[in-house]
């Protein structure tokens, strides 16, 4: 069962919880030793002019009584290979545990394969840690092929047939938000 939200484009006054969510994962990954990020440092890095990344976040359109709550977010960048050409990297993809199963990380993903399409991407790239079966199980569902393996993380990627079934799969895809 899907849960209704809307997928969007992040701006800058969504940099403190985002950050919650970045220091979530960082907690679920074992990694909270390895957080130098600041929300500062998230906003000036991803709203001011050049930035560094683009973030989409997942809001939750129902319910909680004070407004949308965002519930999810994906951060990633433009790469370049001088073999294979442009690329997208994400470098996350998370989802509150509450909010897990529901179909949103399905629609964050499929944002990030819009934008991937949009800036003329082939490819999008992204690590999952080695440990994280149920992330591995959801990407390798949607098409994902292995690039690599090493100690603590699998290189995965998804290509243009992936990427647009992604896009395709989703009920509406015109209802998602993008711009990033």
């Amino acid at each position: 069962m899907t849960t209704p939200c809307r997928v969007r484009a992040a701006h800058a006054g969504d940099c403190e919880e985002i950050m919650r969510m970045i220091q979530e994962l960082a907690q679920y990954e074992e990694r909270l030793n390895e957080m130098e990020n600041s929300v500062e440092a998230l906003r000036q890095d991803g709203f001011e002019e050049a930035p560094f990344f683009s973030c989409m976040v997942a809001e939750l359109l129902e319910g909680e009584g004070t407004g949308p709550t965002l519930v999810g977010y994906s951060i990633f960048f433009r790469k370049y290979s001088s073999y294979t050409g442009r690329a997208l990297f994400m470098d996350d993809l998370f989802v509150r545990r509450h909010y897990r199963g529901k179909g949103i990380g399905s629609q964050l993903l499929a944002s990030v394969a819009q934008e991937c399409l949009l800036l003329g991407c082939p490819e999008l790239q992204f690590h999952v840690l080695v440990r994280n079966t149920p992330a591995i199980k959801f990407y390798f569902s949607r098409g994902a092929k292995g690039l690599y393996t090493n100690e603590r993380f699998h290189l995965l990627r998804f290509q243009t047939n992936d990427l647009q079934r992604m896009v395709l799969s989703l009920e509406e895809p015109g209802s998602l938000q993008f711009g990033v």
